[in-house]
């Protein structure tokens, strides 16, 4: 769980919250819920969270989503309403879908910082340019981490952050085929072969 730890941390970096701001985290996964804690931990006024599975919504609520959105095309309209059109001084995509690239640059502020963390099936980022140039904002493009694991163990042993609550489920080694079946289908949140 530090690996996904670690990623967080590094898009953290990229797009660092100041205490009192809005974040909107695209995609509440693993890394995504854990970009949501740090945000939280960073001081984030208001978090705005999407997901395409409702029941990954309701533990970006738990882990300290202000505000969350079903990922159903319409999300973008909603934040912005919600944001009394002001949008989010940081935005996370972390679904590894270029719709929720479309969703960051959509509601990321004049000015604001989007972070793309999530890759995409077929490696091609896309979103629309001229709202981005409109928009001014600065585009970081996640790659993994860089170096993070002390600050991750700390944050961890300290109690700061919780990853023990994003395993929904354990397998042994023997049953890796069912582990990885249910990873694909993006069952639960987490999935954990115990060595």
């Amino acid at each position: 769980m530090l690996e996904p730890l670690g990623v967080a941390l590094h898009a953290s970096d990229l797009g660092p919250v100041a205490p009192g701001s809005s974040v909107g985290v695209y995609g509440c996964g693993p890394i995504g819920l854990l970009v949501i804690q740090l945000a939280r931990l960073s001081g984030a006024s208001r978090i705005f969270a999407t997901d395409k599975k409702p029941e990954r919504i309701a533990v970006a609520r738990a882990m300290g989503a202000t505000d969350v959105y079903l990922a159903d095309g319409q999300e973008s309209a909603r934040i912005w309403a919600d944001s009394h059109e002001e949008g989010v001084d940081v935005a996370y995509e972390v679904a590894g879908e270029n719709d929720a690239v479309e969703t960051a640059v959509a509601t990321a502020r004049y000015g604001g910082r989007v972070v793309i963390v999530g890759i995409t099936a077929d490696d091609r980022t896309t979103f629309t340019a001229s709202t981005a140039r409109r928009k001014g904002l600065t585009i970081m493009i996640s790659r993994r981490m860089k170096y993070p694991y002390p600050r991750a163990i700390r944050l961890v042993s300290e109690g700061k952050v919780d990853v023990k609550s994003l395993i929904t489920h354990r397998f042994p080694l023997a049953e890796f085929d069912q582990a990885f079946r249910l990873a694909e289908q993006r069952a639960g949140i987490k999935v954990v072969l115990e060595l």
